[in-house]
């Protein structure tokens, strides 16, 4: 059994015609391009090697057909219309019209190839490509029976664009060649540069043929700001611009550039090296095929110099070919021979074949790149549209310009930048430092013991307590005396021992807020405001009730003695008690983190947790404030040296005075002068309810004792 088997090349500038085990012997002699000749004979080595193996395809026998397109597309149509077509003259006593090509090798070029694919396709002959890497090759609607030993365009497009911006550059120029090969490429690059933040300041195309195309591109790049040009070209197009470039004196291009010239070295000259020195690419792998080289060198030699071999046996005449040759004497000889990036393609797209045909081929998964590649900055220019924003500023776009054009500005606050560039809105819990590089914790405030308002109120407190604590001392010391004895001194006492709490109730409000004192505080200033204002309430209904006593036929007294004055007390405290221990158990204070008054820092604060039990607690205080106050105002008239009234009364407007102020500024103070306006409002009704009921009796005890008779008590108009 016979395969045959086609090979289309570019420019090989020869023809060698074998077709089965028949030998024509057959040279024709042109122009020798080394490169392409080297891919011609790897196909040919491949093809001889299978034959010789026992093991794959045995018994069957592979022949070729090798055919020079001459770089050109109708060149390539006829040759693979010839190719189906079959030979115009066949030996043999049968024909059929079948084609005899059972697969196809090339073409180079991937334009080139999307037609020679697009022919053979309807026929299902399949074309085996080695270097044809465009994209639109991989539509299986299209091409359904391409395949290729290169991989596809999408993979470099992608990675040229990953290279770009591992290098940190984000102003680019983009050139490519007006073919499949070129346009393709560069519509994956442009894609991913985008999704990558790279900007592209132009991209520019241009074919071979079109020198005017060529000069435009040309006059781009030389008016381009940007350095760094990703070059997405074919080899000749690459050697055009070059040229080009070089005439101008356009140089200092960082160039980024693909498989298909990186690593010619025929495009590097003296000249060519101060526009493409330092390129960057990605080029293909070489592997070194065993036993390639000697046949190589062999069948060059006597291709390249004026000797003919024929066979032994013939009769014809012999040029003995020798051993020493001038390379130099070839015409457009190409120095890249010992190039092997191509070669093993030809090598595994011949060995595709053989091994899609013996159903043995399997596919083996390539390992990826090395990862982790470090560039020293002083290897590589810079080309950016605008510097990196410096830690503390963020990017500002410009008007009208690209992404990657921006201005500079310095963050707001609470956002930060570091050395990326990226901006970075703090935590809840964080705010920006003065530098805007970094995020600390915000600053905490609450009223503390250590600052200067915490210090005086602190101060005022203990000396309310410790002058209470006096008064107690005198009035305990004078308890027998009738200033002390009159209107309940049982009273007295209590409202004293209450005040001391009221004093020292607020020192709670003080420090840094935990679950203990948020519900201490509030529940306890409750708790002693209502003690004191049922002392007091309890000792004006003594005044009014000792008035009446005093009428004809009145039996009051008994109704409200002693007993009833403390039972009194005791039932207004424990409805405030029953409030207090519902509004805890309910819904109680809890230590609250307040970040809404300022963003630059945190407020630690008690929460109310129930809202509807706080002002219960206020509005209990104040309707016993407000009934006593009543009471009291009624009573200030009454025929008594020593009328209580009168003090209760003041005392009660002053209380009163004072939380009606309280609640407005409660209200609208921020942070800890929240606590510091209930602070304030506790002393002061404190202090008002001690001086007015206890400092007319203290002065009297210690400056006017002479008073402090029960004959002076009996008279009028002591006060």
């Amino acid at each position: 059994m016979t395969i045959l088997m086609a090979n289309l090349c570019p420019s090989i500038k020869m023809l060698y015609y074998k077709l089965f085990n028949v030998d024509v012997g057959l040279w024709v002699f042109l122009i020798v391009n080394l490169p392409d000749f080297r891919l011609a004979q790897i196909m040919i080595f491949a093809i001889e090697e299978i034959n010789r193996s026992e093991m794959l395809l045995p018994n069957v026998s592979i022949g070729y057909q090798i055919y020079d397109t001459c770089s050109s597309r109708m060149s390539s149509m006829s040759a693979t219309m010839g190719l189906m077509n079959g030979p115009e003259f066949a030996a043999g006593e049968t024909c059929n019209g079948q084609s005899s090509i059972h697969a196809i090798i090339g073409e180079t070029e991937s334009s080139a190839t999307v037609i020679l694919s697009r022919t053979t396709g309807p026929f299902k002959i399949p074309v085996i490509s080695h270097t044809a890497s465009c994209e639109c090759l991989s539509n299986r609607k299209d091409h359904p029976s391409f395949f290729r030993t290169i991989s596809s365009d999408y993979h470099q497009s992608r990675a040229l664009a990953y290279i770009v911006k591992h290098l940190g550059w984000s102003w680019v120029g983009a050139v490519n060649s007006d073919n499949d090969y070129g346009n393709y490429g560069m519509a994956i690059f442009l894609n991913t540069a985008q999704k990558e933040g790279i900007c592209v300041e132009y991209s520019e195309k241009f074919y071979r043929t079109e020198p005017e195309k060529l000069k435009k591109v040309v006059d781009t790049i030389k008016k381009g700001t940007t350095k760094v040009i990703v070059a997405f070209v074919s080899f000749i197009e690459m050697g055009l611009l070059i040229d080009q470039l070089n005439i101008l004196n356009i140089t200092g291009l960082q160039i980024i550039g693909v498989e298909g010239w990186i690593t010619s070295k025929s495009l590097i000259t003296p000249k060519s090296f101060q526009v493409m020195g330092g390129s960057l690419g990605f080029a293909l792998r070489k592997i070194n095929l065993e036993g390639f080289s000697d046949y190589v060198v062999k069948a060059f030699w006597e291709t390249a110099f004026p000797c003919t071999q024929i066979k032994e046996n013939s009769s014809q005449y012999v040029i003995n070919c020798s051993r020493y040759q001038d390379l130099l004497a070839l015409k457009n000889y190409n120095e890249d021979v010992p190039e092997q990036r191509y070669s093993s393609h030809v090598y595994k797209a011949v060995y595709a074949v053989a091994h899609s045909l013996h159903s043995l081929l399997k596919c083996k998964e390539q390992e990826g790149c090395e990862k982790g590649l470090t560039i020293q900055p002083q290897q590589k220019p810079s080309s950016i549209c605008s510097e990196s924003c410096l830690p503390g500023t963020r990017k500002a776009a410009q008007k009208g310009r690209p992404v990657c054009c921006y201005d500079c500005i310095p963050c707001a606050e609470g956002e930060i930048s570091n050395e990326t560039g990226n901006l970075t809105q703090c935590p809840g819990e964080y705010w920006s430092n003065a530098e805007k590089n970094k995020c600390v914790l915000k600053a905490v405030e609450f009223l503390s013991f250590t600052e200067v308002m915490g210090i005086v109120l602190v101060f005022f407190s203990l000396f309310g307590a410790g002058l209470t604590v006096l008064v107690a001392i005198l009035f305990y010391r004078m308890r027998d005396t009738p200033i002390v004895k009159a209107n309940n001194s049982e009273l007295s006492f209590l409202l004293l021992f209450s005040l001391t709490l009221c004093f020292l109730c607020s020192l709670t409000f003080i420090g840094q807020p935990n679950e203990w004192s948020c519900m201490l505080r509030h529940t306890a200033f409750g708790i002693t405001f209502v003690l004191c204002i049922s002392c007091l309430l309890g000792k004006t209904i003594v005044v009014l009730m000792a008035f009446k006593a005093t009428l004809p036929g009145s039996n009051v007294m008994k109704w409200f003695g002693p007993a009833q004055q403390r039972l009194s007390v005791v039932a207004f405290t424990l409805i405030q008690v029953l409030i207090c221990v519902l509004w805890l158990t309910i819904s109680p204070p809890f230590p609250h983190k307040n970040m809404k008054y300022f963003k630059e820092k945190i407020i630690l604060e008690c929460s109310l947790g129930s809202t509807i039990s706080f002002w219960a607690v206020l509005g209990y205080i104040g309707l016993l404030a407000v009934l006593c106050f009543i009471l009291a105002f009624l009573a200030r008239t009454l025929p008594d040296n020593f009328n209580e009234a009168k003090f209760i009364t003041f005392s009660m407007l002053i209380f009163c005075a004072v939380w009606i102020t309280f609640i407005p500024a409660y209200v609208s103070s921020p942070g800890k002068f929240t606590v510091a306006v209930e602070i304030f409002a506790i002393l002061a009704s404190s202090f008002g309810l001690l001086f007015c009921i206890f400092a007319p009796k203290c002065y009297i005890i210690l400056l006017k004792p002479y008073q402090n008779t029960k004959k002076h008590m009996m008279g009028k108009n002591i006060f």
